[in-house]
């Protein structure tokens, strides 16, 4: 007769009870957002907090949290880092803007005004990257205001070499990124006044010198290869940067 160690069958008994807590965390946070109680663009509590309230340890409480990021319920940011409002709803970048902006209800259309493959030579020299596909869009509202002017660089990889015939996936150059295998690892971000030029003044409807907000993100892989480097010009009426803390 074998006998099993005692800590091989404390070892077992503890894994089902734990997958159990996991899971229960998941089903519990899945219907609170359903409900509409933990709204697209609300931060969850603490950590701690969230532990205590679930009745689970803060182990549990990170795996159950990572599987629902994987299903792409929720979105976590650590450290310091900035997030967009429109409307004063926060626009989570992670699920492209197109998305995340429908989410919040806000009413707006985006208008293509390029989608091309170019050569820049300042960005070539600091990204090391010989060609880009541009991909420039206007967003307005139903009554016509234009609110924002997005002009987007992307790398010409092979797998984005017949983007401009072909299009974006389903709109969304970040579900296009994604599928051609591009995934944001890191990235930086630095927001100023600017005062419109000629041209974009002209796409904006504005009047020259009118100032907005200049949003400037660069995004890599985990590699440290370029994702996309965007410039957007956005109405300061309806958008706002908000920085955060801790996790």
């Amino acid at each position: 007769m074998i006998d099993v160690p005692l800590h091989c069958t404390r070892l077992n008994m503890h894994k089902p009870v734990r997958f159990d807590k996991k899971q229960r965390v998941i089903d519990e946070l899945t219907r609170r957002i359903h409900s509409g109680r933990l709204r697209r663009g609300k931060r969850l509590p603490g950590e701690h907090q969230l532990a205590e309230e679930l009745e689970v340890s803060r182990g549990t409480l990170r795996e159950a949290l990572l599987e629902l990021k994987r299903q792409s319920y929720i979105a976590t940011q650590t450290g310091v880092g900035s997030i967009v409002t429109y409307d004063g709803v926060e626009i989570d970048p992670q699920r492209g803007w197109a998305r995340a902006l429908a989410e919040t209800g806000a009413d707006l259309q985006v208008e293509m005004l390029r989608l091309a493959t170019i050569e820049e030579a300042d960005l070539q020299t600091r990204f090391g990257v010989e060609r880009f596909i541009a991909v420039d869009r206007r967003r307005f509202t139903r009554g016509g205001l234009f609110v924002s002017l997005e002009r987007s660089r992307i790398p010409a990889l092979p797998a984005l070499a017949d983007l401009p015939a072909r299009g974006l996936v389903d709109d969304s150059l970040t579900a296009t990124l994604r599928a051609a295998g591009l995934e944001v690892a890191r990235g930086e971000q630095s927001v100023d006044i600017a005062y419109l030029d000629e041209e974009s003044a002209n796409l904006l409807t504005r009047d020259v010198g009118t100032p907005v907000l200049r949003s400037t993100r660069t995004t890599f892989n985990q590699q440290g290869s370029l994702v996309e480097h965007v410039v957007s010009l956005l109405d300061p009426d309806h958008f706002r940067l908000h920085l955060h803390f801790g996790t």
